[in-house]
C-alpha cells in the first residue's frame, strides 16, 4: 500500500525550478554590492543557546515573546532556531576573537531564519535574508555606506517602487531624556495587561503597535527625534549629508522603531508600495551596546537584513524579472550512441566557458526531443547526427524567431 503525501510545514516559503531561478538571482544580486565593498562571508549556525535572542534581541519583542522556535535538545539545553542574523554575528565575533584585529569588521551572511508568525503573503515561518554587519567604528559615513550596499542591492534587481525611511534612535543620553516624558504620557492611556506590561519593559514598543485603537492613542505622543542629544543630532545629520552626496532619496520617519530592542542612533527601512500589508523589503541600524551586552568589548556596530522572499515579490509586483532570463543557452539534439558522446564533450567544453548547456537524454525521436527543447525555454538549439558529425558543422536553430545559421562546431562558442 502507497504511504499518504508528506507536505512541507504550513508557513514555510520553498522554492522550486522554475521560481528557484528567479530567488537565486534575486538573492545573488543583494549580495553582490557588499561583496564588492570589501564585506566577507560569515556563516553561521541555523540554532543557537536561547539566551544570545532572550539578552541581544529584548524581551518585550514580539520576536522573543511570541514567536521564537525555541525547544530543549537532547541535553537539556534550550536551544532556538535563529530569528534574526546580527546576534548571532555579534556572538561569532566575539567568540572567534574577530574584534581583536582589523576595525571594522564587515561580513555578510545569507540564509533561512525562523519566526513563529500567522502565515500570509510575505510573511512566512521560514523565510530568507540576505545581511551585513560592519562593527567596531561609531562612524556615520559607514552608516551612509552600509544604506547605500541596501539600495544598490534593490536597484541591481530593478526595484523602484519604494521608499526609504530613516530616523535616529538617539544615544542613552537621548533615550533617558525622552523615555521619561513618553512614560508620563503612556500613563495617561488606558491600556490592557498585555500592553502595559510590554511598555514597562520597552515603551517605544507601542509606537510599533499595528492595531487602529493604539496608533490613534500614540498619535500625540512625544517623539524621540525631538529628545536627540547635540551628539546624535550632529551624527544623524551626517548620515544625511552623505545619503544626499550619495543621491539616495529618503524621508524622516520619526514614528519609526525597529521590531528589535538593540537599535541605536541611524535606524532605517526600506517600504515597497506595492506588497501591501507587508511591505517593509529590509531594513537595519546601529546597535551600540549590543557585543557589550552579549560579553564583549564595548564597540558600535551597524548592519541590515534584506528579505529575498519580499525583494523576490517585490520583482514580480514590478514585472522586471523576465520569466526566460534564466534559461539555457543551448539544447543539444543527439541522434544515435556516437552523437550522444559528442553531444557530451561539446557540453562539457561550453558549459567550462560559462554557458548553461543541456542534452536531450533518453533517446528520444527527433519530434519528442524538438518539444523537449521548447519547453525548456532554450535560446537556441542544435541536432547533432552523423552528417553533422563528420562535416564538423552544425544548424543553429534560434528557438524564438525560428532563424537558422551554420556554424562550425569548433565555433559554438562564439556562435553563442
Amino acid at each position: 500500500m502507497a504511504g499518504q503525501k508528506i507536505s512541507a510545514p504550513k508557513g514555510v516559503s520553498e522554492y522550486v525550478p522554475d521560481r528557484s531561478a528567479a530567488f537565486e538571482y534575486v538573492r545573488e544580486r543583494l549580495v553582490a554590492p557588499a561583496k564588492s565593498a570589501g564585506y566577507k562571508l560569515i556563516e553561521l549556525p541555523i540554532f543557537e543557546d536561547t539566551e544570545l535572542f532572550t539578552r541581544g534581541v529584548g524581551e518585550s519583542t514580539d520576536v522573543v515573546s511570541k514567536e521564537m522556535y525555541t525547544f530543549e535538545d537532547r541535553g537539556g539545553r534550550s536551544i532556538t532556531l535563529r530569528p534574526e542574523g546580527t546576534a548571532g554575528v555579534m556572538r561569532a565575533v566575539i567568540e572567534h576573537g574577530l574584534d581583536r584585529g582589523q576595525l571594522p569588521v564587515k561580513v555578510w551572511y545569507s540564509g533561512q531564519f525562523f519566526r513563529a508568525e500567522r502565515p500570509q503573503a510575505g510573511r512566512y515561518r521560514q523565510f530568507y535574508q540576505v545581511g551585513i554587519e560592519a562593527i567596531g567604528l561609531d562612524d556615520p559615513a559607514i552608516d551612509a555606506e552600509v544604506i547605500a550596499i541596501a539600495d544598490a542591492g534593490f536597484r541591481s534587481i530593478g526595484l523602484s517602487k519604494y521608499r526609504l525611511e530613516i530616523t535616529s534612535l538617539g544615544d542613552l543620553d537621548s533615550r533617558a531624556a525622552h523615555r521619561v516624558d513618553l512614560v508620563k504620557f503612556i500613563q495617561t492611556l488606558t491600556l490592557d495587561e498585555a500592553t502595559a506590561a510590554r511598555a514597562a519593559i520597552n515603551p517605544l514598543r507601542l509606537f510599533d503597535d499595528k492595531r487602529e485603537e493604539m496608533q490613534k492613542a500614540m498619535a500625540d505622543a512625544p517623539l524621540l527625534i525631538n529628545y536627540l542629544s547635540e551628539v546624535s543630532r550632529l551624527q544623524f545629520e551626517q548620515v544625511q549629508k552623505y545619503l544626499d552626496a550619495l543621491e539616495i532619496k529618503y524621508v524622516v520617519n520619526p514614528r519609526m522603531v525597529r521590531g528589535l530592542d538593540y537599535y541605536t542612533g541611524t535606524t532605517f527601512e526600506f517600504v515597497h508600495e506595492l506588497l501591501g500589508a507587508q511591505s517593509g523589503i529590509g531594513g537595519g541600524g546601529r546597535y551600540d551596546g549590543l557585543m557589550e551586552q552579549l560579553g564583549g568589548q564595548s564597540l558600535s556596530g551597524i548592519g541590515f537584513g534584506l528579505g529575498v522572499d519580499r525583494a523576490l515579490l517585490a520583482a514580480e509586483a514590478e514585472g522586471v524579472i523576465a520569466s526566460n532570463a534564466f534559461v539555457s543557452d543551448l539544447f543539444i539534439i543527439p541522434l544515435g550512441e556516437v552523437a550522444k558522446v559528442k553531444a557530451l564533450t561539446i557540453a562539457a567544453q561550453l558549459r567550462t566557458s560559462g554557458k548553461i548547456i543541456e542534452i536531450a537524454f533518453g533517446d528520444r525521436a527527433l519530434k519528442g526531443a524538438m518539444k523537449a527543447a521548447d519547453k525548456s525555454g532554450a535560446t537556441y538549439v542544435i541536432v547533432l547526427g552523423e552528417s553533422e558529425i563528420s562535416s564538423g558543422t552544425v544548424e543553429l536553430k534560434e528557438m524564438k524567431s525560428g532563424q537558422t545559421l551554420s556554424v562550425k562546431i569548433d565555433s559554438l562558442l562564439e556562435a553563442l
